[in-house]
């Protein structure tokens, strides 16, 4: 007798795609015949695992005992012609397992998602070779999809179709597999000055201002470019590093300096520039690290010297604050992206060039400090995801994913999986709803947003938490104000000048502080490492990377990590909470929703 368990039953529905299913159904699903299939089921009625039912047009069918079985199942129903999967109750290893080849595109409270596989989302899979990324789909995928399966392998030939390399006099060459790619697609789509002569029927030499503008222009026509020119290696800069890699971490080091280029993504807390460190000392060349704030500039030094062996006469920093060029850099995107500092930068050639919260690129002022091209280009970040989708731009411009599943990382204790939840505040009064409700645009949104009874609710919860430091991010400061004024705690935002800022923070890492109030500046560039308790009280609509960003401040090892998201009831702020959650998700983490406790 062929042994089916209930488990094997499950399956067979989920197979067949309906709750019930007969005899020869099952026995299809499970490869037996048919009086196999009859007997094992029979038997799993005497246990009382399942029932069956006489049906006119069918002698029997069989079906769980418990229907409630196949609704709390995790369930992989993949539609291929669509390349769309939909999961059912998914666990976290699922999610952090679609994660690397597909994008969540939507989430519903009953627990359902649905991820569609795009031709960037194959481009850019953090995989060293295409049968590594097919082993990943069949882990996760029910059953093979062959159609599927020829798009996926046809998507990532697509990737290898063009490449720029150097001539051997010294200028930008764009190379075809073919003469039909170099004439049908490269020199109908791009602008007329970015090729400057043909070379020969695959060839073609390349104005060097002109790459970054190729790479996106092929980008966007399907066709994703390597780029394998010989750039500049800088002059050599010995660099030691005074601590250990972890094993991923010495990972990302290795593949980054196999492919010249690369961008880190991983979760906050998971080292991303203790890794950037290692690359420093692997490439052995003068470095420029930008980042988008002075603050995350001064904590660049202060890592540098703390984990390196560099003193602080190699250690330059070049923003609004001070201007000193040295064999390690670090300047704000928007000083290295102003004209009238540019020489300062192209003048020099750099070994390696670090993005540090590379997901600024894309924007204008970023996107010029792109162009300064370097051997070496890492990008580090989080959250790579835009909501202007020009996710694109990050890696045409630095590089593909390098990257370690969240759920990994959860698994071995580095980062702090944070427990995410939506809380979904009542309005005060009738007045505050019928105000809401009377209003529009922006007013309407910012109403919501500042719905003086979340001031009760982040009362009630720093007090059910009042052992941990706590966190809480406004959008607006006449909020901030409020529930600065609430709480007793500090409001740090744009206008806090930056000594007091610094000041500040100082005393949240040390624990002088219980509480501080932030605004936008709080998203990045701000160390925080012991922040175990975070509050969003408003957000910036339904930015994806603002909620990863705020959910990242809490993701610290060896703490329980917790994450509040409040969202006035009956509001578009239900919804934007769950686009901003929507990507913590798509990463393997948890996200749950409630109501509030202090109403």
């Amino acid at each position: 007798m062929t042994d089916i368990s209930k488990d094997r039953f499950l399956d067979a529905l989920e197979g067949v795609g309906r709750p019930v299913a007969t005899a020869d159904q099952v026995a299809r699903e499970l490869d037996c015949t048919q009086a196999e299939a009859a007997e094992g089921l029979a038997a799993l009625v005497d246990e009382g695992e399942i029932e069956r039912a006489d049906v006119e047009t069918d002698p029997v069918v069989w079906y769980p005992r418990d229907w409630l079985e196949l609704t709390d199942r995790e369930r992989v129903v993949p539609f291929p012609d669509r390349r769309e999967i939909v999961v059912d109750q998914p666990s976290q290893l699922t999610r952090a397992q679609l994660s690397r080849f597909a994008h969540l595109a939507d989430t519903t409270r009953t627990g359902s998602y649905r991820y569609e596989i795009r031709e960037e989302d194959v481009w850019a899979a953090p995989f060293d070779s295409l049968d590594d990324l097919l082993a990943a789909m069949d882990e996760v995928l029910p059953r093979d999809l062959p159609g599927l399966t020829e798009w996926v392998r046809e998507q990532w030939t697509r990737a290898t179709r063009f490449r720029l390399r150097t001539h051997e006099d010294g200028y930008v060459v764009l190379e075809a597999n073919n003469e039909s790619l170099l004439g049908n697609v490269a020199e109908q789509k791009l602008a007329d000055d970015v090729l400057r002569a043909p070379i020969s029927d695959t060839e073609a030499w390349v104005a060097e201002e002109k790459v970054a503008e190729l790479k996106r222009t092929l980008y966007e026509a399907g066709y994703p470019v390597q780029d394998d020119r010989d750039l500049e290696s800088g002059e050599p800069l010995e660099v030691s590093l005074d601590l250990e890699l972890r094993e991923y971490q010495q990972d990302w080091v290795d593949r980054f300096v196999d492919a010249s280029s690369g961008v880190l993504v991983g979760p906050p807390g998971s080292g991303k520039t203790v890794a950037a460190m290692g690359a420093l000392e692997a490439v052995g060349g003068e470095t420029l690290v930008l980042v988008p704030s002075r603050e995350l500039a001064a904590q660049w030094r202060e890592e540098l010297l703390a984990n390196t062996n560099l003193t602080r006469d190699q250690i330059g920093e070049y923003h609004g604050g001070e201007k000193h060029v040295r064999p390690v850099t670090i300047a704000t995107y928007q000083t290295a992206g102003m004209d009238r500092h540019r020489h300062v930068f192209d003048d020099r050639e750099w070994g390696l060039i670090v993005y540090d919260e590379v997901h600024h690129i894309p924007a204008e002022v970023a996107r010029r400090s792109a162009s300064l091209q370097s051997k070496h280009r890492l990008g580090l970040t989080a959250t790579p995801v835009r909501e202007d989708d020009k996710e694109a731009d990050i890696y045409t411009l630095v590089g593909r994913p390098i990257g370690t599943d969240w759920d990994a990382l959860f698994d071995a204790g580095f980062v702090a999986e944070p427990e995410v939840e939506i809380r979904y505040v009542p309005w005060r009064n009738d007045d505050d709803r019928y105000e809401y409700a009377s209003a529009g645009g922006h007013t309407r949104r910012r109403l919501a947003a500042e719905n003086p009874a979340k001031e009760d609710e982040i009362e009630h919860l720093l007090g059910q938490h009042a052992d941990k430091q706590a966190l809480v991010f406004v959008d607006y400061l006449e909020q901030g104000e409020r529930i600065a004024e609430r709480i007793d705690a500090p409001f740090v935002n744009g206008e806090t000048p930056h000594s007091r800022r610094e000041v500040l923070f100082d005393q949240f890492r040390t624990g002088a502080l219980d509480a501080l109030v932030v605004s936008r500046i709080g998203d990045e560039g701000i160390d925080l490492p012991d922040a175990e308790f975070a509050v969003v009280a408003s957000g910036l609509g339904g930015s994806r990377r603002q909620g990863a960003q705020r959910a990242g401040r809490t993701m610290r090892p060896g703490s329980q990590s917790l994450l509040f998201v409040l969202a006035t009831r009956g509001t578009e702020e239900e919804d934007d909470a769950r686009s901003r959650m929507r990507h913590l998700s798509a990463k393997g983490v948890r996200v749950t929703e409630s109501g509030a406790d202090s109403d």
